[in-house]
């Protein structure tokens, strides 16, 4: 790979002179990056998949976050929001993320200068050059990016002069089988399978309620739900919880007196007490290799464990496995991805879930994150990739890079500067579970 010249940014072609820089998605870091381009007077559009800005955010709205709103507003985006006379909310509550999408993402939005150029239902599902695949290499730079769209009426494609993909990952989770792929059998049993984070107290109340529930996962958004459902099964005759995991134990749900985020620290002491007297069912070393329908519509989940396969029958199925990129959408695009977590090469070891947690993440931006492809940066929970160390602070310096450099500010984009809390920033719901964000 030639890697960019850090000190000067490359002269831009007049192919790509008035053409926009795409944004894809209107998540917290996609707004951010459009309030920092707003700043530095460049032009951009914004396509969102879903039908307002915030959509991912807004799936998961019953979560109370772990950290304070001082925390989730992006600088840029805040000047611009009391330049228009909004009233930032207390900076140490605790926002929902139905909250977020409410009271900062919705107000941004709709900002003339960014609703302008947003367009919402459409979802970006390829991106290349104009004209190029990603075989081509002769006066690749020069050529405009092509956005191929999907909306509501139809294909359509637009071009741009860059791209920042800030797409996320929420709409694409792990696979709930061991070996990566879908377990076999997943499609007999699909409409009984559930994202993670579900809102078992509201709006999913009557899926779970009396029934037997399996959550498949050893993170923070598993630890969520099965606190969660532990509370439910007091309200709930018959709610029963079965804990999947494929390790020998929940690595990243740990009680730490050192944390700084109190709730999440209490969360490995919580599901142990809960586990011991047996208001969940503990079910580790687990690898799912098959799905099934019972006789009576129940949900076989077959695995194996030591030197045999067992079975689990449930009703519901919880994915909480974590998430991953969407690289379907960039296959003519050249990457440099770390092989095993799927993250730009450089910001791979920065974020290695083995090494750091999301306080530990060292700062970083454009040089980090910049591809083979000229002018092309993956940014936000999908620079990530397989990782779960992200938080919005993060994204929010990333993309303040990203946009100094494209704007020609080669000193503004290398001075990268970050201050995390020191057991990073992950979320809490209401019942007091949490989903590392």
């Amino acid at each position: 790979m030639t890697l960019l010249d850090l000190t000067v940014p490359r002269p831009r072609s007049s192919r790509l002179d008035g053409l926009p820089i795409a944004i894809i998605g209107a998540g917290p870091i996609g707004l951010a990056a459009a309030a920092e381009l707003l700043e530095r007077g460049l032009d951009f559009a914004i396509y969102e998949a879903g039908e307002k800005a915030g959509d991912a955010v807004a799936s998961w709205g019953h979560i109370r976050l772990f950290s304070p709103w001082r925390q989730l507003v992006d600088p840029a985006a805040r000047r611009l929001l009391v330049a228009a006379g909004w009233r930032e909310p207390a900076p140490e509550a605790l926002p929902t993320g139905a909250d977020l999408v409410s009271e900062y993402l919705a107000p941004l939005a709709a900002l003339p200068e960014i609703a302008s150029r947003l367009v919402t239902g459409a979802a970006v599902v390829g991106v290349s050059r104009e004209g190029m695949d990603r075989t081509r290499s002769t006066g690749r730079a020069a050529t405009p990016f092509l956005l191929r769209l999907s909306t509501a009426d139809g294909v359509e494609e637009v071009t741009a002069r860059a791209v920042i993909d800030a797409s996320g990952t929420y709409r694409t989770p792990n696979s709930l089988g061991s070996s990566g792929l879908d377990p076999l059998g997943i499609e007999d049993v699909r409409d009984r399978i559930t994202s993670a984070m579900p809102d078992v107290h509201g709006a999913e109340r009557q899926r779970f309620a009396g029934r037997r529930v399996a959550v498949v996962g050893a993170g923070h958004s598993a630890a969520g739900t099965l606190l969660n459902l532990a509370a439910l099964a007091e309200e709930e005759p018959g709610t029963e919880v079965v804990w999947v995991i494929r390790n020998a134990s929940a690595v990243r749900i740990r009680t730490s007196a050192d944390d700084e985020l109190q709730v999440r620290a209490s969360l490995g002491s919580r599901l142990d007490a809960l586990v011991e007297r047996g208001a969940i069912k503990r079910v580790d070393g687990f690898e799912i290799v098959r799905l099934g329908k019972t006789a009576d519509g129940r949900v076989e989940v077959v695995g194996r464990r030591g030197n045999g396969l067992e079975r689990i029958e449930v009703d519901v199925v919880v994915n909480a496995t974590g998430f991953r990129p969407d690289l379907d959408m960039l296959r003519e695009v050249r990457l440099e991805l770390d092989e095993i977590v799927e993250a730009p090469k450089r910001l791979a070891p920065l974020i290695d879930p083995n090494v750091h947690t999301c306080g530990t993440v060292e700062p970083h931006g454009f040089a980090e994150l910049q591809q083979p492809e000229p002018d092309f940066f993956l940014a936000g929970m999908k620079s990530y990739g397989r990782a779960p160390t992200f938080l919005l602070a993060t994204g929010y310096e990333q993309v303040r890079s990203i946009v100094a450099w494209l704007a020609g500010d080669a000193a503004a984009a290398r001075d990268v500067r970050l201050t995390l809390p020191a057991t990073g920033v992950c979320s809490t719901n209401p019942s007091g579970g949490s989903s590392c964000c």
